[in-house]
C-alpha cells in the first residue's frame, strides 16, 4: 500500500479508495432513470446487480480459494456506502455480504467449498437471510418455525415474514426451533441455522408471496410446509444457532450503517448543488442561512455517525462481537441519513416531491432504516440495559 497522507491517516477507509472509485464507475451507468423505472414497476434490479457481480464487488468478503477478494468487513461496507452515494441502492443484493459473517465464520468446510465458489461468481445468489416472523418481529427467541430432524434431513414447518429478494435467491439463511422452549435450559438454546436450497423447495414444500410496500424492496413472506431439507443444510452445531445469527446481525447493522451514511452523502451533495444553483430574489437560495444551517448540522451528524460506524467495523473485522457499537451506528447512521434527507427536501421545496429530481425515491428509501432491520427504539432499549446496566425494559425481567 502506498505511504498515506498525513490526512488520510485519519481516514479509516483511505486504504479502499481504489474500490470506492471502481464503484462509482459502476453505478454511474445506472442513474436516475434507471431507478425510477424500476420504482414505477417494482421490478429487480437485474441488469445492476449483474454489473456489481461481474465487477466482483458482491464476492469481497468470501475468501480468495473460493474465488472471492478476501476482504475484511470494512471493505464491504465501503462498497455498500459508496452505492448509496451515487445514488443507486444496495438493498437488491447487501444480503449477499452480511449473511457471509455467519456462512464463514460458523460454516462447515463442506458447505463452504460447495457453495462459496458459485456465490462468487454469480451463479449462485445467496440473498435471502430468514429470521423474522409475523407473530414475534424482533423478538427472536418467541420464533414459531420449527426444524425437526428425520434421519438424514430436517422437517421445516412455519412462516416467515419480511423476508427481503426471497423471489431472487438461490439460497436462504434459515433460522428455525429444532428443540421446544420448555425443553431447553436458556431461551437462547434450542434454535438452529441452516443453508438451504430454495431451488428445490419453491413448490415443493415452500411458497414464496412478495409484500408490495412504500418502496421497491422485494419483499416477501415465506410458508414451510412439510419441507425437507438435508441435515447437510445445518451451520454449525444444533440448537447454537442464536449466537450464530447475533454474529451475522452485527455484521448486518454495520453494512445498513454504512449505506445510510451512503445515502446522507447523496442527500447533502444534491442539496448543496441545487442550493448553489437555485436563484430566487436575485440570487442563490444557498447563501440565506435559513438554508444553509439544516445542511450543515446534518453534515455535523454524518461525520459523527460515520466515525462510529468503521469503528465497529474495524471491530469486527478484529473478531470481536461489538453488540453496541454495530447498533449505536445503525441508529446513529440512519438518524444521519433521514436528517440529511429532511434537508434535502427542504431545500427543494415543491421540486423535492417531483420525480425527475430523484429526491422523493430516496427519502422513501431512508425511512426503511428508522425501522429496519432493527427499529430505533429497540436500540435504545438495548444501549440502555448494555452500556447504562439500567433494568430490562422488554421480554422477561
Amino acid at each position: 500500500m502506498d505511504k498515506l497522507t498525513p490526512a488520510a491517516e485519519f481516514d479509516p477507509t483511505a486504504a479502499y479508495a481504489d474500490i470506492r472509485e471502481g464503484v462509482a464507475a459502476v453505478c454511474a451507468r445506472f442513474p436516475g432513470p434507471y431507478w425510477q423505472e424500476l420504482d414505477r414497476e417494482r421490478a429487480y434490479p437485474k441488469a445492476f446487480v449483474d454489473a456489481l457481480i461481474e465487477a466482483g464487488y458482491l464476492s469481497a468478503m468470501i475468501p480468495e480459494e473460493y474465488g472471492g477478494s478476501g476482504l475484511p468487513l470494512t471493505a464491504g461496507a465501503v462498497i455498500l456506502e459508496e452505492i448509496h452515494k451515487s445514488g443507486c441502492n444496495a438493498g437488491a443484493c447487501h444480503a449477499q455480504m452480511y449473511t457471509m459473517g455467519t456462512v464463514l465464520r460458523h460454516g462447515s468446510p463442506e458447505q463452504k467449498a460447495k457453495y462459496l465458489p458459485g456465490i462468487a461468481d454469480g451463479s449462485l445468489r445467496l440473498q435471502a437471510f430468514g429470521v423474522t416472523e409475523p407473530t414475534s418481529g424482533t423478538n427472536t427467541l418467541a420464533l414459531k418455525t420449527t426444524a425437526r430432524r428425520d434421519g438424514d434431513n430436517y422437517i421445516v414447518n412455519g412462516q416467515k415474514i419480511w423476508i427481503s429478494r426471497a423471489e431472487h435467491s438461490d439460497l436462504m439463511v434459515l433460522l428455525a426451533r429444532t428443540t421446544p422452549v420448555d425443553q431447553v435450559e436458556k431461551r437462547t438454546d434450542g434454535l438452529s441455522v441452516f443453508l438451504i436450497d430454495l431451488r428445490e423447495l419453491r413448490g415443493n414444500g415452500v411458497e414464496i408471496r412478495p409484500i408490495r410496500t412504500m418502496i421497491n424492496h422485494a419483499t416477501t413472506e415465506i410458508f414451510f410446509d412439510n419441507a425437507v431439507i438435508p441435515a447437510s443444510s445445518l451451520i454449525g452445531e444444533e440448537g447454537k444457532g442464536f449466537r450464530y445469527i447475533l454474529s451475522g446481525m452485527n455484521s448486518e447493522r454495520i453494512l445498513i450503517a454504512a449505506e445510510c451514511i451512503g445515502d446522507a452523502k447523496w442527500f447533502l451533495k444534491t442539496g448543496s448543488d441545487y442550493a448553489r444553483e437555485r436563484e430566487v430574489f436575485g440570487g442563490p437560495i444557498g447563501a440565506n442561512q435559513g438554508v444553509q444551517f439544516p445542511l450543515a448540522k446534518a453534515a455535523a451528524h454524518l461525520m459523527a455517525a460515520e466515525a462510529i460506524v468503521y469503528r465497529a467495523a474495524a471491530m469486527y473485522d478484529a473478531g470481536l462481537n461489538p453488540g453496541v457499537e454495530a447498533n449505536t451506528a445503525k441508529m446513529l447512521a440512519a438518524d444521519a441519513s433521514w436528517e440529511a434527507g429532511e434537508a434535502c427536501l427542504q431545500t427543494h421545496g415543491g421540486f423535492g416531491f417531483a420525480e425527475e429530481y430523484d429526491v422523493e425515491r430516496k427519502f422513501r428509501e431512508a425511512r426503511l432504516y428508522q425501522v429496519a432491520p432493527i427499529s430505533t427504539n429497540l436500540i435504545l432499549c438495548f444501549i440502555a440495559e448494555q452500556v447504562l446496566g439500567l433494568p430490562k425494559s422488554y421480554g422477561k425481567r
